[in-house]
């Protein structure tokens, strides 16, 4: 008799969002967290890229926006250096929503309980072991240690993944000799920010961006009137842990070292320090255990973790359900990895290039920026670049010729014969959906009974009908009623 369903290793972003998803699944996830208590260490800023509108699609962005203070910020995000402005398109394909990580922890904690999930903190993983049916993990608790098992086991704990070290996964990269600070204060009485974004301080004037010296580089901006954002950036060979509490007066220290002077600050509401690694691991699977979030990928940028973490969850989830359940075909629970190694690997290509723009600090590495912010000025390449880095661009590879087969689901205005609707709100429960837009009784015929079948009629039809998977993601496109069987029994099985 298993204790669960599935065991979740982590409760941050990447965990909490898999428990969430299991639960609409029908799964038991029991979620276990080293740390005693819920961490307020100031990591992550904000949400940004693909994942708002998959939380739209759940029906819970609203949650989520409610619980910040902060003004939205306009489409306009730094990327290696350069600033790629979005603030132009009516319709930009990266947004962001200003939500300090440990809210985001604690909304992601309280849906999840609500749902169902356990989670258990202070109970740390320190072995493991499976077999063809079954993983058990050895936990160290407050009372002591004991043993849980289920049928799968998911380690969404960070970037020094235990799981991934006892599961024997390589995990490849570099680790860039860099340190960024990063505080966000209040802005002191003795500074004046200039109408230009500078800053003057007594025996000191700092412009608005970046300010390359010879030893360092320092950053400053605003988003919100009388906060301003800094970060330092040091060469340091030694590796840092990310965890670890920054201090005001290292912060302080970290800015004299790199700009030459002091330079006062307000009321600090924010503290961070990180050190960028390009990591990603050799598998995202080993038997019964599988890796999420910086488990599986580290990246060497700012804004981007907690999307292509959570999104990880979000597909794996509804894979892990049908292997509990018993409906999953063959193969389904391996192209988790082969959908989301394929997504990190994208996500680790532009974030990587961020380091090359970013690091050059000679005349050439001024005039390669210089050119490459004169591109984005042109709005094909900002949409581009904006679709890439927030992973709205990805399409997960497939056999099936259509274009549309493996990315997201537009969100269609559904006309039916109930009413209104939309593709967001048919993937609330998180169920896959046969979206019959051309009255094809051939199709529905064949779909229903496996997954839910909806019959409407939309202003702009891509095609007679489509699949979409519980993740949002297109498993078929056409009109063909022998690919549709197909594309059903290769996604769901014979029954759903």
């Amino acid at each position: 008799m298993n204790d669960s369903d599935v065991i979740v290793v982590g409760a941050g972003p990447a965990g909490l969002m898999l428990a969430a998803e299991l639960r609409l699944a029908g799964v038991r996830p029991l979620v276990l967290e080293r740390q005693p208590r819920p961490r307020h260490t100031q990591k992550a800023h904000g949400l940004s890229g693909q994942i708002l509108h998959l939380l739209r699609y759940r029906g819970i962005l609203d949650r989520f926006e409610a619980a910040t203070t902060d003004p939205v910020p306009p489409p306009r995000f730094p990327y290696g250096g350069v600033h790629l402005d979005l603030t132009r398109l009516a319709d930009p394909p990266l947004g962001a929503l200003p939500l300090r990580q440990h809210r985001l922890e604690a909304l992601l904690a309280e849906r999840a309980v609500e749902l169902g999930a356990e989670i258990r903190r202070g109970h740390e993983v320190v072995a493991l072991r499976q077999d063809e049916d079954a993983v058990t993990a050895e936990v160290r608790g407050p009372a002591g240690t004991y043993e849980v098992t289920a049928r799968y086991l998911v380690g969404c704990d960070g970037g020094r993944s235990r799981i991934r070290a006892l599961a024997g996964i390589g995990f490849p990269g570099t680790t860039y000799p860099e340190v960024n600070r990063i505080a966000e204060v209040r802005v002191h009485e003795s500074v004046t920010v200039l109408e230009n974004g500078d800053l003057e301080a007594p025996g000191i004037r700092v412009r608005a961006g970046y300010t390359n010296t010879d030893h360092g580089v320092f950053a400053v901006g605003s988003l919100t009137p009388g906060v301003l954002m800094m970060q330092t950036t040091e060469l340091d060979p030694s590796e840092v842990d990310n965890d670890e509490p920054l201090l005001l007066e290292e912060m302080r220290e970290s800015i004299r070292r790199v700009l030459g002077a002091d330079l006062p600050l307000g009321e600090v509401t924010r503290l961070s320090r990180y050190q960028f690694q390009a990591r990603q691991a050799e598998r995202y699977r080993d038997g019964r255990v599988f890796l999420a979030g910086d488990a599986a990928h580290l990246l060497p940028a700012t804004g981007v973790a907690l999307n292509a973490g959570m999104l990880d969850s979000v597909n794996l989830a509804w894979k892990l359900a049908g292997g509990v359940q018993g409906w999953a075909p063959d193969g389904l629970l391996d192209t988790y990895h082969a959908e989301r190694h394929y997504a990190g690997a994208r996500a680790l290509l532009q974030t990587q290039a961020q380091v090359a723009l970013r690091r050059g600090q000679d005349p050439a590495a001024e005039a390669l920026r210089a050119v490459f912010q004169e591109l984005l000025a042109d709005e094909q390449p900002a949409r581009r670049l904006g679709a890439l880095v927030a992973g709205a661009d990805l399409r997960y590879p497939t056999a099936d010729g259509h274009a549309l087969t493996g990315t997201f689901a537009p969100d269609l205005v559904l006309h039916t014969d109930e009413g209104t609707t939309s593709v967001a709100e048919l993937l609330r429960p998180a169920r896959p959906v046969l979206l019959d837009l051309a009255g094809r009784d051939d199709l529905r015929e064949i779909a229903r009974g496996r997954v839910d079948v909806v019959t409407a009629k939309a202003d702009d039809s891509p095609a007679d009908a489509l699949l979409i998977r519980p993740d949002g993601h297109l498993a078929w496109v056409a009109g063909e009623a022998e690919a549709l069987r197909e594309a059903l029994t290769t996604w769901f099985g014979a029954s759903g």
